[in-house]
């Protein structure tokens, strides 16, 4: 339950499973259960959208998965967990006075119980295995993506694996507001300054890897800035600032 989505800060996602892992292990069984039908055991014949982002716009990352079943298995696996439920209230709560160990003949029913609600949980306990190592395996191959070129480019540049740019998300415009709010006089900041400026601590970052011939391209293609021209003497200067308008991703 812990794992299955997982939802925050680019840096932060080990704090956000950690925390979800102690919120996790303070809820009853009764609770987990609830929480786990229609969250990551779900019928496939409903639409259930998996809340998956890597719009690092704000450094948010969003990633889940589900368990998918057929009604009938959903409507049988919701049936079986909902009798553990009761079998494990049943055990904590209620075999004594179900059970007259005080004598042998209550010790032998209490005995099978036991043996019975024992082969009923080992049941369970494989299935849910096969769920976790389910999960454990998609975990895997997204480790692999996650570790691949493109996933960088996609995430830290912005940069789709067919060349195009989602600019809302591309790392040359996230050191170009950086630049701005270092370098900006009067609200605008000159892109000759703003360039040499990234150039020295984000060297990585340059026109040419997002398809631009230059740092005024890239102001004008990201459309995340405004762009004018001043003349200061006698030459003609480019300055750049935030953009208000909704950014087109395309």
């Amino acid at each position: 339950m812990a794992d299955y989505e997982i939802s925050g800060p680019a840096h932060a996602l080990e704090e956000v499973r950690a925390a979800r892992m102690t919120a996790t292990a303070g809820k009853t069984l009764g609770t987990i259960v609830g929480e786990l039908l229609g969250s990551y055991v779900v019928p496939n014949e409903v639409d259930t959208p998996i809340p998956t982002s890597t719009d690092t716009s704000d450094g948010h990352i969003s990633i889940g998965s589900r368990l998918q079943l057929s009604y009938a298995d959903f409507a049988r696996t919701e049936n079986d967990l909902r009798e553990l439920v009761l079998l494990r209230n049943n055990l904590v709560h209620h075999f004594i006075d179900q059970h007259d160990i005080g004598t042998l003949n209550g010790c032998r029913g209490g005995r099978d119980a036991l043996i019975e609600a024992y082969t009923r949980i080992d049941q369970h306990f494989e299935e849910l295995r096969a769920w976790a190592k389910g999960m454990h395996d998609a975990r895997r191959a997204l480790a692999e993506v996650v570790q691949s070129d493109a996933f960088h480019e996609l995430v830290v540049n912005g940069i789709r694996p067919d060349g195009t740019v989602f600019w809302p998300g591309a790392g040359i415009v996230r050191a170009l507001r950086e630049a701005a709010s270092e370098l900006a006089v009067d609200g605008w900041t000159t892109v000759e300054e703003a360039a040499s400026w990234i150039t020295e601590r984000h060297p990585e970052q340059q026109p040419a890897n997002y398809g631009c011939s230059s740092w005024r391209h890239v102001v004008h293609e990201s459309r995340s800035f405004e762009l004018r021209y001043f003349e200061v003497g006698g030459r003609r200067v480019a300055r750049y600032r935030g953009n208000e308008r909704p950014a087109n991703p395309c």
